[in-house]
């Protein structure tokens, strides 16, 4: 099994990481995102499997190339599973002028990232007539929260586009998987000060992940209590959803509007690409 992960520093990437290899002890795992020493200590704990490290930010589409080259590289032959996780939350508010650069950082990582990194995979997969592209999104993007514009607007256009990827890659053989998680145990949601239902730990989310991407599951809300208040938000007519949503608890802003500082408190937002291989595992070493 070969599997690339961005936003793998923690949360659910890493927990992603570790269910891969708790199945597959073997495989070679890439994991990338921005935080080096937290990408040293998720590795550390992938024994025996050929893991390598590259220290990018998803924003950059050269760093993310160039991961996927040396990736690819490693055997010549591209991922099995490439899964695109990295992504950052603020709350944001339109008439606050500091908000737009996070606004803008959110999209940016979000939505773009995505797309930057499938695209360096996608030719070699549908080459071989095999493969998962799986995009995290989230119950966010299925209607629009108040206080999380940027959020809600970049998780429904990563919907979306996975649907329409999905439907690009229709026949070619490689499946293109959507996950939208409710409300996950991790650094993300540890900062929300509101109750969320449903929380679940991100093993247990791992689990579930996984099991939906062998089956090649076209999209899949976890857990799965929160599959039902998807739907019940899709079917809400917007008097009612408006009433109930007013004065709903609002995502927390960035300190200062910083869009820096909201991909910090991220914790999943993939400088410059920095990738090498973890000394202790199977695999080469490689720096730029």
């Amino acid at each position: 099994m070969k599997v690339f992960i961005t936003g793998a520093s923690g949360g659910i990437g890493e927990a992603l990481a570790r269910e891969y290899h708790r199945r597959f002890p073997a495989s070679t795992i890439g994991l990338a995102a921005r935080r080096a020493d937290e990408l040293a200590r998720v590795a550390a704990a992938l024994a025996g499997a050929s893991v390598h490290r590259y220290r990018l930010d998803v924003t950059d589409r050269d760093a993310l190339a160039r991961a996927a080259a040396d990736f690819v590289g490693l055997d010549g032959a591209p991922p099995d599973v490439v899964i695109a996780n990295a992504g950052i939350s603020a709350g944001t508010l339109t008439g606050e002028p500091a908000d737009a650069a996070v606004f803008r950082r959110i999209v940016d990582v979000n939505v773009t990232g995505m797309f930057d990194t499938f695209a360096p995979f996608v030719p070699g997969m549908r080459a071989r007539g095999a493969g998962r592209l799986v995009g995290i999104a989230s119950v966010a993007g299925i209607r629009g929260l108040p206080g999380a514009g940027a959020y809600s607007a970049s998780k429904a256009a990563t919907i979306a586009y996975l649907e329409s990827l999905r439907v690009e890659l229709r026949g070619s053989g490689v499946r293109v998987v959507t996950i939208a998680p409710g409300y996950i145990r991790t650094p993300m949601t540890e900062r929300n000060a509101y109750p969320m239902p449903f929380l679940t730990d991100a093993d247990a989310f791992a689990r579930r992940a996984l099991d939906a991407i062998a089956r090649g599951d076209s999209y899949l809300v976890i857990p799965r209590p929160m599959g039902a208040v998807a739907l019940g938000l899709r079917l809400l007519p917007n008097w009612l959803f408006d009433r109930l949503f007013a004065r709903a608890p609002r995502k927390r802003r960035a300190a200062g509007g910083g869009a820096e500082r909201a991909a910090e408190q991220g914790e999943r937002a993939g400088t410059p690409l920095a990738c090498d291989a973890h000394p202790g595992a199977q695999g080469r070493e490689v720096r730029r």
